[in-house]
């Protein structure tokens, strides 16, 4: 196998595995499912992630590491705190228009009592990153800065939740909207 056949079949995996945990969240991560999915044997993708806390870890990872990337474009981009709000929230609401996923690290987050320590910096390392790019953003100080902006984070989370339980995205929009009338963020 080359170094691009491997590098190929861990995207693949990971890819697959965040639609798993996207849709039905990482309890329902199963190797041998994946393995199906993907077309591998089993042994294929231990290969490449030794235990379900690696794949976990590097998803989450990945999923962290591509908000980053997009939150530093959202910032070029955008001239304001509220086109940037705008383009920062459209991430969750798309997560809902495929197929009704939840953000990766938010369900993950939601399972902590059955996540792997190594999974859980991931998803802690992604509530900083969003955290102080909310912070920037909204141009929050004092020492209650960190705390709004994951009270942001957290509604913003919270409507997606909601919309994805009830099976429409109107009820994220509805919501992301009473948000800026309520004045929580532009």
């Amino acid at each position: 196998m080359t170094d691009t056949t491997k590098l190929d079949t861990r995207q693949v995996i990971l890819d697959a595995g965040q639609a798993v945990v996207q849709a039905r969240g990482y309890n329902a991560l199963s190797f041998r499912e994946l393995a199906k999915t993907v077309g591998i044997k089993s042994a294929s993708i231990h290969y490449h992630f030794p235990t379900k806390g690696d794949l976990g870890a590097a998803l989450a990872k990945r999923y962290t590491d591509g908000a980053a990337k997009a939150f530093e474009h959202f910032l070029t981009i955008a001239p304001d705190a509220a086109g940037r709000m705008g383009l920062y929230t459209g991430v969750f609401r798309a997560a809902l228009v495929n197929d009704n996923r939840m953000c990766l690290v938010g369900i993950m987050a939601a399972e902590k009592a059955d996540m792997p320590a190594e999974v859980m910096v991931e998803v802690e390392r992604f509530i900083a990153v969003n955290v102080a790019w909310l912070t920037q953003v909204l141009g929050l100080t004092g020492p209650e800065a960190d705390q709004k902006a994951l009270a942001v984070l957290s509604a913003v989370n919270g409507a997606q939740l909601l919309a994805r339980g009830g099976g429409d995205v109107a009820i994220y929009d509805r919501t992301i909207a009473a948000y800026r009338t309520a004045g929580l963020f532009p």
